[in-house]
């Protein structure tokens, strides 16, 4: 079949054959499907799903567009975690080292921002010097060596997802269930992981804003993961407020090197053990969770999941002088407080508001060609539950250019909630699936 007749298929509820998929996925790859018709065929699943067969194929396709990592001179079992894109979400740049710290090698293989959610690796490159485009090569052996490697994509690494990715971005794909799960699996899988921890985010900053979408996410994925062999375990966690009180890149390096410290916000560090936790006993290091945050907790105590940071940081070209010395990551030239409108409450917070607030001043992506400026971003002084006084700061925003930032206080300003009373608090880990 033709593009053209694909396209037609699905946006009409037909259901596409696995050699077909194969052949789409594999000419998109190549360049003989364009940008707009893998646009349009993106927009057709959005609307119309994948069943479990054309899941299968679509994510296998993907997987195999490119090199699958082999990692078997790493005896270990080797383990990664991926999150669904939250705000505020910097929990890779602590639990890496943490994991890797307790003995489990971890393979990472990671994202740029997408839509309102900040990236992995644009936080990495806020690190002076700090190297995500390491060869396949070097992956391996630093897996082996410092027991954790966080790059980008390569070019032999699921190229049809490194495109993709890229492309949903800008054409309102991201929140598609199939679509994610089939992104995630496949770069994840190629990675040369044995098992993998999934946090599910829900909420006002997540893509998946009901639990039951989660649930059915976190499962479409577990799935994935057992018909190709892998161990996965799946969190649903919050994301109806910020996770900590950082939202930017260098920003939220500060807050995950504080965390490592053992001097970070509660929520964000909960949930980092939380996970950090089931990576543990998955690659047997631990016989429970309880065991599992008994030793994580001892090496944030001793200092040797921050020693295991700096060792990740210089391995992969950074300077690792900026994880004691903040000043030597980039520094925005001025702030702005965004102050509370009355006294009370703060009883919620537009999270996705927040995010595109980011996004405005420079966080984030608006284009794919879009530069990022590692050193804007949010304080958010003010969290769900807290009382405030009126005129008091709610939020301090870090910039460098003065343009945007009317309209990004206004859009802070909007995505803050107040009242009389303090809300009910809501559970951090709302579920466990697997």
């Amino acid at each position: 079949m033709q593009p053209y007749e694909l396209i037609k298929s699905k946006r009409d509820g037909g259901r596409l054959e696995p050699a077909d998929i194969r052949a789409f996925i594999q000419a998109y790859t190549a360049g003989t499907v364009a940008d707009y018709q893998m646009a349009a065929m993106c927009m057709a699943v959005f609307f119309r799903g994948l069943d479990s067969r054309e899941l299968g194929a679509w994510a296998r396709a993907m997987l195999e567009s490119g090199e699958v990592l082999d990692l078997s001179d790493t005896p270990a079992v080797k383990v990664d975690k991926h999150s669904t894109g939250g705000v505020g979400d910097k929990v890779s740049l602590s639990l890496a080292p943490l994991a890797a710290a307790c003995g489990v090698p971890v393979p990472m293989i990671s994202g740029r921002g997408l839509g309102h959610t900040g990236g992995t690796l644009d936080k990495l490159e806020s690190i002076p010097g700090f190297n995500v485009n390491l060869s396949t090569s070097e992956y391996r052996r630093l897996v082996r060596e410092v027991g954790c490697c966080l790059i980008g994509q390569t070019a032999q690494v699921a190229p049809a997802d490194k495109k993709l990715y890229a492309l949903r971005d800008v054409t309102a794909t991201v929140d598609c269930i199939p679509l994610i799960a089939s992104s995630i699996m496949s770069k994840k899988l190629a990675e040369g992981i044995d098992a993998l921890v999934l946090d599910v985010k829900v909420g006002s900053g997540a893509f998946m804003k009901r639990d039951e979408d989660a649930r059915t996410l976190a499962r479409t994925m577990i799935g994935l993961g057992a018909e190709m062999g892998r161990k996965v375990v799946a969190l649903l966690t919050d994301m109806d407020q910020p996770l900590g009180r950082k939202v930017g890149n260098a920003l939220e390096v500060m807050e995950a090197v504080d965390m490592l410290r053992g001097e970070a916000p509660d929520d964000y560090t909960e949930i980092t053990y939380a996970l950090t936790a089931e990576m543990l006993v998955l690659g047997k290091k631990a016989a429970t969770v309880d065991e599992a945050r008994e030793k994580l907790r001892k090496s944030v105590a001793d200092g040797s999941a921050l020693r295991k940071l700096k060792e990740i940081v210089l391995s992969q070209g950074g300077d690792p002088r900026s994880i004691d010395d903040y000043s030597l990551l980039p520094q925005a030239r001025s702030t702005v407080d965004v102050v509370a409108p009355r006294g009370g409450y703060v009883t919620g917070i537009d999270t996705e508001g927040v995010g595109l607030a980011g996004v405005a001043l420079g966080a984030g992506r608006q284009r794919v060609d879009s530069k990022i400026d590692p050193a804007v971003g949010f304080t958010l002084l003010k969290k769900t539950g807290e009382a405030v006084v009126k005129g008091e700061p709610v939020v301090r925003v870090h910039y460098n250019d003065e343009a945007p930032v009317e309209g990004v206080k206004a859009r802070l300003l909007a995505a803050y909630h107040f009242g009389d009373a303090a809300p009910a608090p809501r559970p951090l880990v709302r579920e466990r699936v697997e």
